[in-house]
């Protein structure tokens, strides 16, 4: 079996983990978030972060112990059972799947409030479908330039993203409108269920430090590079995300972020726009785009590595595991991940999406803590109680997401192992 080469250093990594997660969770599903939490969306974040610590930590004593490409796919059919270890690799196919998705009609959304505000929708989902293209070429050329190009985009982003963050904290002195006109009102608490679900959104945001873990086969000295990078990348993210989100809730509301985000999926814009600053909203804008190509990208790496690990094991087609021996890439891998998100690009809606992949993917991290469970003693980084805590946040997480995630995502699931059974049987 040919493998890939490990060509990714403690700083590349923490840039691939900034990469996955700085992107869609900070520009789109804060506004999703506050669109059902209003004002509870900063309480939302942190129990979402809270729990994405738990899950972060059991993926790190995983991929240290075993640094392999496939993430939790190889980690549930090494400790687990081939078939646990296959609903986690096909989940997560299905919710990366979604979330490159809505990264990829975001984008759009983005460039087309810049170049075309009155372009409609089949336009904006034409743009999505050639960014996919174009990212998809990208990555199928390796790693190498993946992730030099990745370092640039996270760098763009976080250069916008501290100019909206300083801007609305020295320069906006004015509560938001609100119903009652006040501050208190735009961080209100929700009710118990609008806060959960908005929690379990938010969650999605935070999982990009599993693309950690699913290129661990292309990561020097694993056991060293992926938990301190996951660290680093949670303390950083979540200190952003809360800073992006209280400045949010304080120019504009919980209910007009909301507002706007189910109306244009641009919601930081928004808040630029309320800032009176149309230098501030041009940066927004470009810092959006870069973020969301940040994301697509990692998600195009992540699923493509998975990918290779289920062809590998027999779980996809053999073809899948060629490695191009010129580009030490998985290329078909790639080129068929690349497919399938742009065709849930095309037919896409940027809600139902973010809440599918936040079902799907906390099915996925409930199958990490269980296999963190099963870790033999010597491979134990951290009590076991972190393992317990994530599984349980997970399930309970995963009551609070809406139906049609439900039912579209448990279908999927039954589609998933219904394939690997035809494809078994060929």
């Amino acid at each position: 079996m040919s493998s890939l080469r490990r060509e990714i250093g403690l700083p590349g990594a923490v840039f691939l983990g900034l990469g996955s997660m700085v992107g869609t969770g900070v520009f789109v599903s804060v506004g999703i978030a506050a669109g059902i939490a209003e004002g509870g969306l900063i309480v939302a974040i942190v129990l979402a972060a809270l729990l994405a610590t738990a899950n972060a930590l059991s993926s790190a004593q995983l991929a240290a112990a075993y640094p392999v490409s496939g993430g939790t796919y190889e980690y549930g059919r090494r400790l687990l059972s081939p078939s646990l270890g296959f609903a986690a690799g096909w989940t997560f196919l299905c919710a990366k799947s979604a979330s490159a998705a809505t990264a990829a009609l975001g984008c759009a959304a983005y460039v087309m409030a810049m170049a075309a505000p009155e372009a409609n929708t089949a336009i904006s989902r034409g743009v999505a479908l050639a960014i996919v293209i174009a990212l998809t070429v990208l990555v199928a050329n390796g790693v190498r330039r993946s992730n030099r190009a990745n370092a640039l985009i996270v760098s763009v982003t976080l250069a916008a993203l501290a100019a909206l963050i300083v801007t609305a904290w020295w320069w906006n002195t004015d509560p938001p409108i609100t119903t009652s006109g006040g501050l208190a009102d735009a961080v209100g608490a929700p009710s118990l269920p609008a806060l959960l679900q908005a929690a379990a959104l938010m969650f999605v945001a935070f999982t990009g430090y599993g693309r950690l873990a699913t290129l661990g086969e292309e990561v020097r000295d694993p056991s060293r590079v992926i938990p301190r990078a996951i660290g680093i990348t949670m303390v950083v993210v979540t200190a952003l995300y809360l800073a992006v989100a209280w400045v949010s809730l304080r120019t504009l509301g919980g209910a007009e972020l909301g507002r706007v985000t189910a109306a244009g999926a641009a919601p930081l814009e928004a808040v630029a726009r309320a800032l009176g600053s149309p230098a501030l909203v041009a940066v927004i804008a470009i810092g959006a785009v870069t973020a969301m190509l940040g994301v697509l990208l990692n998600l195009l790496l992540g699923l493509s590595r998975v990918v290779l690990a289920m062809a590998r094991h027999g779980d996809a087609p053999a073809s899948l595991a060629r490695i191009s021996a010129a580009r030490a890439s998985p290329t078909a891998a790639v080129i068929v991940c690349g497919a399938a998100v742009a065709a849930l690009a095309l037919i896409g809606d940027a809600r139902l999406s973010w809440s599918l992949s936040a079902f799907t993917v906390l099915l996925y991290y409930a199958i990490t803590n269980l296999a963190a469970l099963r870790l033999p003693r010597e491979q134990r980084r951290y009590p076991r109680a972190i393992a317990v805590a994530g599984l349980v946040g997970c399930l309970g997480l995963a009551c609070w997401v809406e139906w049609r995630a439900w039912a579209i995502g448990l279908g999927l699931l039954v589609v998933g192992f219904i394939l690997r059974a035809m494809l078994r049987r060929a």
